[in-house]
């Protein structure tokens, strides 16, 4: 509306123009015409009237020439607009393509409007269905939670019962254990009473055989003699064995037998043939050096103290371990078993306990606690009492059954690492870091002889010394390499044995007279003829 209003504007100016210019013409013929009328009637009077006539042309020829201009700019003026016109038509033409470009977006538009609509009215309705679906998906739940409650309730009160139930049986369960093990052990107590009494028939019987004359032989008149012969002493070398890797600390012969067993701290076990050197097996399971062995008199099974803090018991035969007893907080210095029975065994460690152990049973049946520590024990020979050697000197006596402590002496100034048994039983060999070995009476704990040498020095608080089977001599290993061998009777020194190039630690006597076998801290034994 705004663009056509110049235009009109300007047509009304032309319009006015052109009836102006009209009237002009109109006007300038009528003055023609007067001018010839004029002329012709006063032609005379022209020349008067010139002045007046150019006074009056004058401002007619002036007033056109200015409507000649006012015509040249109305038409410029004119051009313009139709230039104007021009450009506001293509302006128009451009507006409307936008116009129409503009109104198909906005179809466009309200269509996708349209179907946002229909859309957003399908979502209210799945977004109400939804709603409604998780209404009752809640109320479903609720109704689940309820009852998972009423159920944990009910399990609650079921395991409860259950343990009380449990409980009852557990109870039930140990009183029947309880009377079980108290049959088994009326049983095995009727079993022990038999083995005891026919292990005492047996022992008894052995006694009478190993009663001597006083040169050491035994009666060849007694049946049996023929395991015990009188022992000789040894004076030369028979065989180097290299046995362990770090030094062995225990040996023993099988009884009635040239089989000698070691023990040292590469944790193994060897049984070796002494008349030919050879290796016959080696138990294995030890998890710490072996300090001690021992052996049953049917040389069934080895018992080895360990300082693992534990024993273990071996099959000789097949090599594999029967037991492994358990119950020691320290280092097992010291075992033995008993002359009469293949079931008890007695141990030592430096937690100041000395325990009795059954082997049947595989546990500890009691526990002889004392405050100082135990370097050496054995049984006597009726299996009724322990003989140990402590660390404060002293040698005591104890009953196996009650654990009483029965008699007590102060063998040695200093620690006590070696304790044997004489074969009658009688007469218990001691020996002490104060260089002594003492010969003690089992029955009135009186010394009856004291056996000592130049030179002669303990090397460790487990060096084992021993006796002859034949009770005549005493075996005992130095720190400087030497063995030396006492005769009993004269109390005085027979033989002194150097090969060993470092300390010897134990001494074993084997049972049929000879041989005898040294071995070191280097893990070298020495058998001696």
């Amino acid at each position: 509306m705004d663009g056509n209003c110049p235009a009109r504007q300007l047509k009304v100016s032309l319009a006015d123009a052109n009836a102006i210019v009209s009237q002009e013409e109109l006007a300038r013929e009528a003055i023609k015409h007067a001018l010839k009328a004029l002329r012709k009637r006063h032609l005379l009077e022209e020349v008067a009237h010139a002045p007046a006539y150019i006074a009056l042309s004058r401002p007619i020829i002036f007033q056109g020439s200015e409507w000649k201009e006012k015509a040249e700019n109305l038409e410029l003026e004119l051009q313009q607009c139709y230039k104007a016109q021009s450009r506001l038509s293509e302006q128009l033409v451009v507006e409307v393509a936008e116009s129409r470009a503009s109104k198909a977006a906005l179809e466009e538009k309200e269509t996708a409007f349209t179907d946002l609509q229909k859309e957003l009215a399908q979502t209210r309705d799945e977004c109400s269905q939804l709603k409604v679906d998780l209404e009752e998906k809640i109320k479903a739940l609720e109704l689940v939670v309820s009852e998972n409650h009423s159920l944990r309730k009910q399990l609650e009160e079921m395991i409860v019962k259950a343990k009380n139930a449990e409980a009852e049986n557990k109870i039930l369960v140990d009183r029947w254990m309880l009377q079980k093990m108290q049959d088994a052990e009326r049983l095995n107590e009727a079993n022990a009473l038999y083995e005891e009494m026919v292990d005492r028939l047996k022992a008894s019987g052995l006694e009478k055989l190993a009663q001597q004359q006083v040169d050491g032989v035994v009666r060849q008149s007694e049946d049996g003699a023929e395991c015990f012969v009188e022992s000789t002493v040894p004076a030369a070398c028979k065989r180097k064995i290299t046995a362990h890797e770090g030094g062995c600390a225990s040996i023993m012969f099988e009884y009635n037998s040239s089989k000698l067993i070691s023990g040292g701290q590469d944790r193994s076990i060897k049984m070796w043939d002494t008349n030919t050197g050879s290796l016959i097996r080696t138990l294995y399971g030890c998890l710490g050096s072996v300090l001690d062995l021992s052996l049953t008199h049917d040389n069934r099974s080895v018992i080895a103290a360990s300082s693992s803090n534990n024993l273990y018991v071996w099959d000789a035969n097949s090599g594999r371990v029967r037991h492994t007893l358990t119950g020691h907080i320290d280092k097992v210095c010291a075992v033995d078993v008993s002359k009469i029975s293949s079931r008890h065994v007695v141990s030592a460690a430096y937690d100041r306990t000395i325990k009795v152990w059954d082997l049947q049973k595989g546990y500890c049946t009691s526990t002889i606690v004392f405050h100082s520590n135990c370097n050496a024990l054995c049984f006597s020979t009726d299996g009724m009492t322990i003989c140990s050697g402590h660390v404060d000197g002293n040698l005591r006596l104890w009953d196996i059954h009650t654990g009483k402590l029965l008699s007590e002496v102060a063998a040695h100034s200093l620690a006590i690492t070696s304790i044997c048994l004489s074969k009658n039983g009688n007469v218990v060999l001691t020996s002490g870091r104060d260089n002594l070995h003492n010969l003690f009476d089992m029955r009135s704990l009186e010394v009856c002889s004291t056996l000592r040498a130049t030179g002669n020095r303990v090397a460790s608080n487990w060096s084992r010394s021993c006796m002859s089977p034949d009770d005549n001599y005493v075996a005992a290993g130095s720190a400087d390499g030497s063995v030396y061998i006492w005769s009993i009777s004269k109390a005085d020194i027979v033989s002194t044995l150097k090969e060993h190039t470092s300390s010897v630690l134990c001494c074993s006597w084997s049972g049929l007279g000879k041989p005898l076998a040294t071995a070191d801290k280097n893990g070298i034994m020495y058998t001696w003829a």
